[in-house]
């Protein structure tokens, strides 16, 4: 489960922090407990950057489908 740090960390903050994990993680050295821990802390990482992206994804959708609708009451008559 995400915690309330998790939700207030920016995407560019969770994503610099997974990459870490992601390095620590592939260079090795770590015991089991250590490796699961990181492991876990990568999910919950990527889930706030999946957040962050399905967010600007839905922003950029509404601005697209507003300038579209804004077209069509212009209408072609210019």
């Amino acid at each position: 489960m995400t915690g309330k740090v998790d939700e207030a960390l920016g995407y560019e903050q969770a994503r610099d922090e997974l990459i870490e994990v992601v390095r620590r993680l592939e260079a090795g050295g770590t015991t089991l407990e250590e490796s699961l821990a990181l492991w876990e802390r990568g999910e919950e990482l990527a889930k706030v950057c999946r957040r962050w992206l399905e967010g600007a994804r839905a922003r950029l959708d509404a601005a697209l489908a507003e300038e579209d609708g804004n077209e069509e009451t212009r209408g072609d008559g210019d």
